[in-house]
């Protein structure tokens, strides 16, 4: 069986394996991952508290925008210096680029500078809605797979978009839950749903993320991963929130797979009627003690 055909349709496998071994692992280009969430490291109110919410989220792979890593400067704390390559992935971003030009640029300065060749493509429309640009998105995915990058794309939710940026060479597919950092969870399931079934490449969904129940949504969808950052990071608790973040990306990709009981409008007994003890029944006219 195709193991994304498993991801897809959750409830067509039974798992012979033990169903908490493991279970985060999956094929991400030429990757083998084992956490399906993916946290950034932007707007926290220090490093210090960037890296302890890492560390609880349980995360593998960590995306940072590449006009923050600061490549060549010595001086100052950099970045890079709170992220132990030992435990974590990093994943450059082309976060802040509004045409492809610039984020096929900044992607060949992370390339030289970390050594990688994978980049989370953003090409971006506006300041104000930070929404992808469709067109801008496609030509810098198809110039940077060209040039070798194992490029994940952050997108729409919009499937036919989808669809072009797999066929393009996407290695993973991005659509957005809702607008970047607007904390208001997966507002389009359906589109989503779609995306899912039409897709053959890892589909995790970025953006709009603002508790660990949008984690869970999103993975029950049937989502190879979360990606997140504002959630996390402007969280009174920034540690607590990551560490919810972590264990609701586990619950819900469990759930998906355990798979769930049919919405119904009546109530189902949870206990059988058979063995019920009788009411006794009494003569007509004969009180009750």
């Amino acid at each position: 069986m195709n193991p994304q055909s498993a991801i897809r349709n959750p409830q067509s496998e039974i798992r012979n394996s033990p169903l908490f071994e493991d279970v985060h692992s999956f094929k991400l280009g030429k990757r083998t991952l084992r956490s399906r969430l993916f946290v950034g490291t932007g707007k926290y109110p220090s490093l210090e508290i960037m890296r302890d919410a890492l560390a609880a989220s349980g995360c593998q792979v960590v995306t940072v925008a590449v006009r923050r890593l600061e490549i060549g400067q010595k001086d100052a704390a950099r970045i890079l210096d709170f992220i132990d390559p030992k435990k974590y992935m990093v994943l450059p971003n082309t976060a802040g680029c509004f045409t492809a030009e610039d984020a096929c640029r900044s992607a060949r300065l992370a390339r030289e500078g970390l050594g990688v060749d994978w980049v989370k493509l953003e090409v971006l429309a506006d300041k104000k809605t930070l929404l992808p640009d469709p067109v801008g998105t496609l030509e810098a995915t198809r110039i940077l797979v060209k040039e070798g990058f194992e490029v994940l794309c952050y997108t729409s939710d919009d499937p036919v978009m989808a669809r072009r940026l797999e066929e393009a060479g996407a290695a993973s597919v991005m659509p957005a839950g809702s607008p970047i950092g607007s904390g208001q969870g997966v507002l389009n399931p359906n589109n989503i749903r779609i995306i899912l079934e039409t897709l053959k490449c890892p589909v995790i969904v970025d953006a709009g993320v603002g508790t660990a129940s949008d984690v869970c949504q999103a993975m029950e969808l049937g989502a190879d991963g979360v990606l997140l950052n504002t959630g996390v990071a402007h969280a009174k608790d920034p540690v607590a929130m990551a560490r919810a973040m972590g264990q609701a990306c586990e619950a819900g990709f469990l759930a998906a797979r355990a798979g769930r009981i049919p919405r119904k409008l009546y109530a189902t007994a949870s206990s059988p009627w058979e063995g019920i003890i009788e009411p006794v029944k009494r003569p007509a006219g004969v009180p009750g003690e």
